[in-house]
């Protein structure tokens, strides 16, 4: 594997979770592995789990991490072709890449969405013009469009905890103060589509997510009935798709609750809103696995270093 930007890019999900274990189980076992290796992260929004995980994960493998906040400390980036930049934009990306590829073996790159226009976001601009023209493997800490380090968390996290064979994972949408991307939404449908459970989304009218996405996934709007026998109970907001980047709806009874999911396990990528997407009665419950997600971005970004770094 040489580049990791989708959790299309996992080929088997239950090795890779057996192997995030492993690593989990002993964390430096690899640490020579990234040995004189220089990981750069480039942070174009702002990150805690994400910045703080992948730092962690590349020290675990013995390299050394290089941070920058693209937005704010680096010269404007241009990422359109035949562009006259003569506006806000200093360097062009294939610039940039280039020479962030010589002093880094690995790139990995967060970029959020404009929400304001669907097809550009949906071309991934950022993410993929930095596969084009960087000259090393690209790691994707969420884009646009996918979050595959939080999917691959979230699968090894169902899997640790998971008391039956096949158990009923539920993901819902849950109320917001402002529009939020589609990314984590879109990665933990990917993820679970290769895992064997029985999945379900819920969902207001008119938050259906992307139907290339969703696929066959079952989408019910009617929220208690999808909870009902939930093993897992995954809860993220995210703003319309069709109609891009609004705020549809923000009903309150959509709020995930103690009475709603009883003994469900409820998950959430953090940062979270208290009382409005979830209440604390579930948020400070031994259901809560929340804090053993956040532990496990970790292992997860861990494994996707060490498979790139095998291939160097």
């Amino acid at each position: 594997m040489k580049n990791y930007t989708s959790i299309n890019d996992i080929d088997n999900i239950q090795s890779w979770i057996s192997e995030a274990k492993e690593i989990k189980a002993n964390p430096l076992k690899d640490v020579a592995l990234g040995k004189h290796k220089t990981l750069g992260l480039l942070f174009f929004n702002s990150s805690l789990r994400t910045r703080l995980s992948t730092q962690k994960a590349a020290l675990n493998l013995g390299m050394d991490p290089i941070v920058m906040n693209v937005s704010g400390d680096a010269w404007g980036i241009e990422f359109g072709d035949g562009t006259v930049m003569n506006g806000s934009t200093a360097e062009h990306i294939k610039e940039a890449a280039a020479v962030v590829s010589q002093y880094c073996d690995i790139i990995a790159v967060r970029a959020f969405p404009t929400l304001t226009d669907k097809e550009k976001d949906e071309s991934e601009h950022v993410l993929k013009a930095f596969v084009k023209y960087a000259s090393v493997p690209i790691v994707n800490m969420e884009s646009a469009t996918g979050h595959p380090l939080q999917g691959l968390t979230d699968a090894l996290t169902i899997s640790e905890h998971a008391k039956t064979s096949k158990p009923k994972v539920v993901l819902s949408w849950a109320p917001h103060v402002k529009a939020l991307p589609h990314a984590v939404g879109n990665s933990f449908v990917q993820a679970m589509q290769k895992m064997d459970v029985d999945f379900v989304i819920t969902n207001p009218e008119g938050y259906n997510l992307s139907p290339e996405i969703t696929k066959d996934t079952p989408i019910s709007h009617n929220q208690d009935e999808a909870l009902k026998d939930a093993d897992f109970v995954y809860v993220k907001n995210w703003s319309s798709y069709e109609d891009y980047g609004k705020v549809l709806n923000t009903d309150p009874n959509w709020m995930i609750t103690k009475e709603k999911i009883g003994d469900a396990k409820f998950m959430h990528c953090l940062p979270v809103r208290r009382n409005v997407i979830v209440e604390d009665a579930v948020l400070d419950s031994d259901n809560s696995l929340v804090i053993q997600q956040a532990n496990n971005r970790t292992y997860a970004a861990q494994l996707v270093l060490k498979k790139i770094l095998k291939n160097l």
